[in-house]
């Protein structure tokens, strides 16, 4: 039976709601208000720069992708773009959210060419979430002696890079794309996503690009493990930035499964479990993640006033297209 829209965003802030109220319950909300209040205003702004900034090579690999597909596209146009799906992910369940918005508003622009830009932002989540799993990797291998009681970890590793293999072996292997084809399960489901599907596994050509993606992603990702790291600094922390290396990789991955509404609950939930770990108390923990919640509010600003900018300008005429997919004056 399938969900109605408004039925399931109203479970999923049921879910969010219920999570909080349990946190709150179990944390001594006076303190953990006092800890975000006496925060360190200059560790803060850092981690706000660095989300800032990071938007912008987010936006450049996104260009690089495109331009795989012979898709010309402006960085500030893709910049923009960026900046309103982090508005949009804010009401909507995860970061997935910012890019469907992203797809769509591509597509309005080049009706042409709507397979190969959906699948450049899909091989971007791709490739984000294969970063992810080896910074995770990294992280654990960088604890083992130090750090004996995240054993637990290793499994999880474990079962991530079990999931981006057969990702991998889905969008890549000829075999099993023909397998897909020839079921007739999955026909139809190949059938009805065949031009996307053919879009992404072309990328398979382009092992210099994805290359070249992935060690930007890679950079990326450790630019925000370090405005988390600031996060803490700013309610009093003491832990290595590792301990961070090895909590950001896992919380971009769980920020990622729609349950709730940008994360809302599972986030602070997961930043009590993992920091528990190290002898952080609720308190600070439930504060670092609310200030990290806090940044990423504030780098969807600008997103907001431009979606408010575009919405009060009247509107202009659209400019054709020649086949080479420039735009003509």
């Amino acid at each position: 039976m399938r969900i109605s829209r408004p039925v399931r965003i109203g479970l999923q802030l049921l879910v969010s709601g219920a999570i909080i109220a349990y946190l709150l319950w179990q944390i001594d909300v006076g303190r953990t208000v006092d800890l975000i209040r006496s925060s360190n205003g200059w560790d803060l702004l850092g981690a706000y720069v660095i989300f800032l900034s990071t938007t912008w090579v987010m936006a450049w690999r996104w260009q690089a992708l495109l331009a795989a597909k012979g898709i010309q596209e402006p960085l500030s146009w893709l910049t923009k773009l960026y900046f309103i799906g982090y508005a949009a992910s804010q009401v909507l369940p995860t970061s997935v959210g910012g890019d469907a918005v992203r797809i769509t508003a591509h597509a309005r622009r080049r009706p042409e060419a709507k397979s190969n830009a959906a699948a450049a932002v899909l091989m971007e989540r791709v490739l984000g979430s294969t970063g992810t799993v080896v910074l995770v990797a990294i992280g654990l291998v960088l604890a083992i002696g130090r750090y004996d009681h995240i054993a637990l970890l290793f499994w999880l590793e474990l079962a991530f890079i079990l999931g981006i293999a057969a990702l991998f072996v889905l969008l890549f292997s000829r075999r099993a794309n023909a397998w897909l084809q020839a079921r007739e399960s999955t026909r139809l489901l190949a059938r009805a996503f065949q031009s996307v599907w053919l879009a992404l596994h072309s990328y398979r050509d382009k092992p210099a690009v994805l290359g070249i993606v992935l060690a930007v992603t890679l950079g990326i990702q450790v630019a925000r493990i370090m405005s988390l790291w600031l996060c803490g600094e700013a309610v009093g922390l003491d832990l290595s930035p590792l301990v961070y290396v090895i909590l950001g990789p896992l919380l971009f991955l769980v920020m990622m499964v729609p349950f709730t509404i940008n994360g809302l609950g599972v986030r602070e939930a997961f930043f009590i479990a993992f920091l528990g770990r190290f002898d952080v108390s609720a308190d600070a923990a439930f504060a670092t993640g609310f200030l990290f919640y806090a940044v990423t509010i504030a780098a969807s600003i600008p997103g907001g006033f431009i979606l408010l900018w575009e919405s009060l300008r009247p509107p202009r005429p659209a400019q054709p297209v020649d086949p080479s997919g420039a735009r003509v004056p």
